[in-house]
């Protein structure tokens, strides 16, 4: 009976790691087309994508906002804490070995590079609700499934808060047609915006 058990989990844990390794295949092909972007790129796409959460009834009625900091080319989403501060608290992701917790933006100077040379704020941690998290990822789908940067601190940090609405942002490129390789620990966002589109 142990071995049937053993082999049972052997079975169960084959298709994971198949797909684990899909992902991790797609994730380097886009994050290569991604940083060869050039700075006009990077700017004009962010705009149109800013320019669509703006009109959206979700970020405007929004009190409590998780941000990220972009980094290797990723969609610049930093314009809407100068616009909104005053009538948004905004937060940033701070990571730890397994796990991420979030802290209130409280201006560039109170910027860190973290373990993973991203910038966090040095504020205390927030334990209150989200409104609205605008989330990264290197691929997602039409299904709005995501494909994150492999550290699975996201994926564990929504799960813990289903109350938030989830938008996955990305450049045209990023969002397949096809569904992308997911398990049940991959967190599916509510809605993905493009600079051309919004999915969800």
């Amino acid at each position: 009976m142990l071995f049937d058990a053993q082999i049972h989990d052997f079975l169960m844990w084959l298709p994971w790691v198949r797909i684990r390794r899909e992902q991790a295949a797609m994730r380097a092909i886009v994050e290569q087309r991604r940083r060869i972007l050039t700075k006009e790129e990077v700017e004009a796409d962010s705009a149109r994508i800013i320019s669509q959460i703006e009109q959206m009834s979700v970020f405007r009625n929004a009190r409590v906002v998780l941000m990220y900091y972009p980094v290797h080319n990723e969609v610049n989403l930093l314009p809407l804490l100068e616009k909104y501060k005053d009538q948004k608290t905004f937060l940033f992701p701070v990571t730890h070995r397994h796990s991420m917790e979030v802290r209130p933006y409280d201006g560039e100077d109170m910027m860190r590079k973290g373990r993973l040379g991203v910038p966090e704020p040095q504020t205390q941690t927030y334990s209150g609700s989200i409104d609205l998290m605008l989330v990264p990822g290197v691929v997602f789908d039409h299904h709005c499934h995501r494909i994150g940067r492999g550290g699975g601190y996201y994926d564990k940090f929504l799960l813990k808060h289903p109350e938030s609405k989830k938008i996955g942002i990305c450049y045209a490129f990023q969002l397949k047609k096809h569904t992308v390789p997911h398990t049940l620990r991959d967190r599916k966002m509510d809605r993905v915006v493009t600079p051309q589109q919004t999915i969800g």
